[in-house]
């Protein structure tokens, strides 16, 4: 009975995640092109809330434990795990006082209205997994724009996300990369669950009344200790939590 009923439901919440994409596609050119950087990002921001109001549709609900007062002042890693495309807009919405940008494969960057502008124009790193020494040099440009701007960094490390919840090993270069390169920085581990029950039946029809939880953990300074330990301490704060 649950699966007959996410049919209807896939359709219409389908419907209103494709219109949302291609409206506020026109709706962040008009804001890049008239008010610049700090329009492009509130129109980001409300984009990926209306993202998840699509979500709301399925029954959907996103809780978000961050009980830390992390500042806004400087810049945040935020690091977690991959369990399916809506990781996404609850971390631009719920962080969006820290201006997050995306660590993200560069086929994302073309082809998907409103998505592909914003990781094109946003300031996002769009990073080629087939070439090493370009993904190298694309992140460590990112690090710089991210020092220079106190905007924030989002890396999923397992790299394509888990169908079914269980973490996949993280791969380590970006994140030694930004370790190394933003010592300033607070890193932010990040455990997400549930999401992956959106996809349980594949593409089509959504999973239907999935909570997904986001649970930040204790934000740990960039420059505490080595990059290889730093990367060891975080993977075990994320997993430890994944249910």
């Amino acid at each position: 009975m649950k699966k007959i009923l996410a049919y209807p439901l896939s359709v219409i919440s389908y419907f209103f995640f494709f219109l949302t994409l291609v409206v506020f596609h026109g709706i962040q050119w008009v804001a890049l092109k008239v008010g610049g950087y700090q329009a492009h990002k509130k129109s980001v921001d409300i984009f990926n809330f209306f993202l998840m109001r699509c979500l709301n549709i399925l029954g959907t609900r996103f809780t978000v434990d961050n009980p830390y007062n992390i500042p806004t002042d400087q810049s945040c890693i935020f690091v977690a795990n991959h369990q399916g495309i809506y990781d996404i807009p609850p971390i631009i919405w719920y962080m969006r006082k820290h201006h997050p940008k995306f660590v993200s494969k560069k086929e994302l960057g073309k082809g998907v209205p409103g998505i592909s502008f914003n990781l094109r124009h946003g300031g996002s790193a769009l990073i080629d997994r087939k070439n090493p020494k370009q993904a190298v040099e694309e992140i460590l440009r990112f690090s710089k724009y991210l020092n220079a701007t106190n905007r924030s960094a989002v890396i999923f490390p397992e790299g394509t996300r888990s169908r079914t919840g269980k973490p996949k090993e993280f791969a380590k270069t970006g994140m030694q990369i930004l370790f190394k390169k933003m010592p300033t920085a607070l890193i932010v581990p990040i455990t997400i669950n549930n999401s992956w029950k959106l996809f349980e039946y594949g593409q089509f029809p959504l999973g239907i009344g999935v909570h997904i939880k986001l649970k930040v953990h204790e934000p740990i300074p960039a420059n505490s200790n080595d990059p290889e330990s730093l990367i060891a301490l975080v993977e075990r704060t994320i997993t430890a939590d994944i249910l």
